[in-house]
């Protein structure tokens, strides 16, 4: 039975009488105007959140994700600019004591003037910032200046100082990297008051963290410390009040102290034993069970302030055990092995202060309805917004989260490195209670770019520069990162670098983590992931372009060709066009026009990844982690990802979801034949009975047979295998395909079908299949029958909408039935189209 308990008071004694009319001035919501240094630009009631937007929103700018827009908005990166407003204070208002200007975020050389005074000066994208302004207030209207300063041309200045070349001049700046453009995003370096500001008065109390450190979760008991930090402005006596609601908390002892609150700094905790705790899962292994902790600082019942986190009891155990080939890399939760199914994440716009609540769910809730567990919050964007990890939490998305370091090499100043600490404290803090947290990692891809990138030719190292810069990344990733982690978020683990080893070196895939960029960037085949596994592949991709209407949004008709000077600009890749032909021409039919293309990529990307997953789930336990690169888009791109920006599953993505189902059947064809393997990620052992039958591309039984088989718990089984000498009787195989289903008593949980030659080898029929359609409550069921074997079958509507499956396979004589959402009243057939292979070799 759940109840709000009251378990502990803390009686706080002092010598001063508490103000308690806290109040708060909300900057973002005055009339901002937008000036650049020169006064030549400037914008009335200007988006203080962005000097891009303001612009754009004026009309001053063109959208820079059209066309090629993007090139036409440089110049606004090369500008200093100022925001300025006034707001009005009260008499009543300006004695409160204590008044404080908190920036949440500033983008990110700042120079703030309030009353003509300079109060601040900011250097970081990523930290909070608050300054005392008791002194710098007015009874009346009060004047506030943010000056805006150009990241590009500070890191140009930076980079003529700091003498020794590094990769890229973003490193003297801590801000996101993506923005200054990435491999599948544009340059588009920004300006503004990203996050909340405000102005505070009255708070000369105020809990300035609240903790709940998890020291033991096992078995039937949970053991947690609450920790809270209390920033004093004078000497008081106050009551402090924590609530919860728990199932039931053992050994509780109500605790009366006399404690002195000192001006400044005060820290103080407690210890709690909760009997039968509800866990927390990652998703697909149980439920999401959390609970809220709420500190209150009252006098007389009246609040001075007040603070919440919402936490999920569950222990995290990293893995790295030696064995014969090399070591594990795996996570346990609650005492079970996890095989880590995701992607990398990255944020998801440019533009971060338009990215809406809306956006966050839909993204989460695609990760965890594709059955995914894990996501990699990639270094070289942000850490993210509170509700995303809160997302996270309640969907069971586990977080591989990186530190923001991306490629690169970074300044070894005193004030660079204090810079870093404070963004690293702050962000561990704000994030360490959020239970799907479940490693932090130093940076991306640096250890691996010193190894095998050949910087130092590149660059004109000597060895006193190598050495410098070597000493220094020892320092901030070896040094600074795990000290800030193990001093604020005790247990969790820390990675110094993502991969541990470069996929050119055999070591790789023996132990640590791998990015496989064989396929993509080293052209290698797709088959070549079904060799190339490691212990967790934590990043691997392929391109694939994105929705047509997507592209019907940033374009007009004479831009669809990839040689147009459009879509050149929104492939962000050197030779990204040339792969996806190249990989085309190998396995596909050829396009014979720019739609067919767009459907070709995806289809191809999906067939790759898929390839991909399937090789890593197979060799479960040996690996035990895959994270395709990458989910999502920051602005319309062909790129890797399997959503697009305007939230579009690619094929990719329909593919992921029955890849990452908890029951998988997997064939694997190798020198002495084909092997069927059963991949349970169920947490008991279960027993199964298998199906299989070989027809052709009409339907006819070729052959078929049924076994009986046991699956242990979280495991890969082969449980069917015909040896070379039985496949020749099938054979020719271009018109056949092989069906596998696997039941549990009459519970289906998996099926599979095998097509024995490459999509642009198959004896297909052109038959279009039966359609019919049915109005249902919030869109339409859709049906489809076939007399013939119909390959990757995609369906467009012409209004907007969601299906349930697309790209399938259809069986002859096999109904296939899909929902599609939408909130177009009135759909009938004609609004329907389809395309699949068959109809591409007419």
């Amino acid at each position: 039975m759940r109840a709000t308990l009251v378990f502990v008071i803390f009686q706080l004694f002092g010598i001063y009488s508490l103000q308690i009319s806290a109040q708060t001035i909300d900057l973002k919501k005055q009339d901002w105007k937008l000036q650049n240094q020169a006064g030549t630009v400037s914008v009335e009631h200007a988006n203080p959140s962005d000097v891009h937007l303001s612009l754009l929103e004026a009309g001053l700018i063109p959208d820079p994700f059209y066309r090629d827009k993007e090139k036409e908005i440089q110049w606004v990166a090369e500008e200093d600019w100022a925001y300025s407003c006034s707001f009005f204070i009260s008499d009543s208002l300006v004695q409160l004591k204590n008044p404080q200007l908190i920036f949440e975020g500033l983008d990110t050389y700042a120079n703030v003037f309030l009353n003509d005074s300079l109060v601040l000066r900011t250097n970081n994208m990523f930290v909070e910032w608050k300054v005392k302004v008791g002194s710098f207030l007015k009874p009346g209207y009060n004047n506030l200046i943010v000056e805006f300063l150009s990241p590009l041309k500070i890191n140009r200045l930076k980079a003529e100082q700091f003498k020794v070349r590094i990769p890229d001049n973003r490193g003297f700046t801590r801000k996101a990297a993506y923005q200054f453009g990435w491999d599948w995003g544009p340059e588009i370096v920004t300006m503004g008051i990203l996050k909340d500001a405000r102005i505070e008065f009255g708070k000369e109390v105020k809990i300035t963290d609240l903790f709940v450190e998890q020291k033991k979760v096992k078995g039937n008991k949970a053991e947690v410390e609450i920790k809270v930090e209390v920033e004093a402005e004078v000497e008081v006596e106050a009551e402090v009040e924590v609530e919860a609601e728990v199932e039931m908390v053992a050994d509780l002892v109500y605790l009366q102290k006399v404690i002195k609150l000192k001006k400044g700094p005060n820290h103080f905790s407690f210890p709690i034993k909760i009997e039968n705790p509800k866990l927390w899962w990652p998703n697909g292994m149980g439920e999401q069970n959390l609970y809220e902790f709420k500190v209150s600082i009252l006098k007389s019942g009246k609040v001075f302030d007040e603070k919440s986190v919402t936490i999920g009891l569950r222990s995290v155990e990293f893995v790295q055990e030696k064995d014969s080939i090399g070591e594990s890399f795996f996570f346990r939760i609650n005492g079970q092995d996890v095989f880590a199914k995701g992607a990398n994440y990255i944020p998801q716009d440019n533009f971060l202060s338009r990215i809406s609540k809306s956006d966050y769910e839909q993204i989460i809730e695609t990760a965890a309805k594709s059955n995914m567990n894990m996501l990699r919050v990639w270094g070289g964007g942000i850490y993210e917004n509170d509700e995303f990890y809160q997302l996270c939490d309640e969907k069971g998305i586990m977080l591989w989260q990186d530190f923001m370091f991306a490629g690169n090499m970074y300044p070894d100043d005193t004030t660079f490195l204090q810079n870093i600490r404070t963004e690293a404290a702050q962000n561990v803090k704000r994030l360490r209670n959020h239970p799907s947290i479940v490693l932090w990692c130093g940076n991306n891809e640096i250890k691996e770019a010193w190894n095998s990138w050949d910087w130092q030719k590149s660059y004109n190292w000597s060895e006193q520069d190598s050495s410098r810069l070597w000493n220094n990344y020892l320092d901030i990733f070896e040094k600074i990162l795990p000290g800030i982690v193990n001093e604020y978020s005790t247990g969790t683990f820390y990675l110094p670098s993502s991969p541990s080893n470069g996929w050119g070196r055999d070591i790789a895939y023996k132990e640590g983590d791998v990015h496989y960029w064989g396929v993509w960037w080293g052209k290698e085949p797709f088959e070549k992931y079904n060799e190339k596994v490691g212990r967790f592949m934590s990043e691997y991709g392929f391109q694939g372009m994105p929705d047509q209407k997507t592209i019907e949004r940033f374009t007009i008709p004479s831009d669809l060709d990839i040689d147009s000077e459009v879509m050149k600009a929104h492939q962000k890749h050197p030779f990204g066009w040339e792969n996806i032909l190249e990989y085309l021409e190998r396995d596909y039919p050829q396009p014979e026009n720019f739609g067919q293309l767009v459907y070709l990529s995806q289809l191809m990307q999906a067939k790759g990844i898929k390839t991909a997953i399937e090789a890593h789930r197979r060799a479960k336990p040996y690996c035990m982690g895959t994270l395709y690169w990458q989910l999502n888009d920051c602005w319309p791109v062909t790129s890797w990802s399997s959503v697009d920006y305007f939230g579009s599953w690619k094929a990719l993505q329909y593919f992921v979801k029955k890849a990452y189902n908890k029951y998988l059947i997997s064939f694997e064809e190798n020198e002495t034949g084909l092997e069927v393997f059963f991949i349970s990620d169920d947490t008991n052992a279960i027993e199964a009975n298998i199906k299989w039958r070989l027809i052709d591309f009409d339907g006819n039984n070729i052959s078929d047979g049924k076994r009986e088989v046991s699956i242990n718990k979280n495991s890969s089984t082969i449980v069917e295998f015909w040896n070379e000498k039985e496949l020749k009787k099938w054979r020719p195989l271009e018109s056949k395909v092989l069906i596998v289903d696997v039941f549990n008593n009459s519970q289906k949980l998996s099926s599979a079908i095998k097509i024995f030659a490459k999509a642009k080898s198959l004896t297909l029929h052109t038959d279009n299949p039966k359609f019919e359609i049915e109005k249902t409550k919030d869109g339409y069921l859709l049906s489809f029958k076939s007399t013939s074997f119909i390959k990757g079958m995609q369906i467009n509507c012409s209004e907007d909408g969601f299906f349930s499956d697309n790209y399938f396979d259809l069986l002859p004589g096999k109904e296939k039935k899909i929902t599609f959402k939408t909130n177009s009243a009135i759909l009938k057939k004609d609004n329907f189209s389809f395309i699949y292979l068959g109809r591409l070799k007419q």
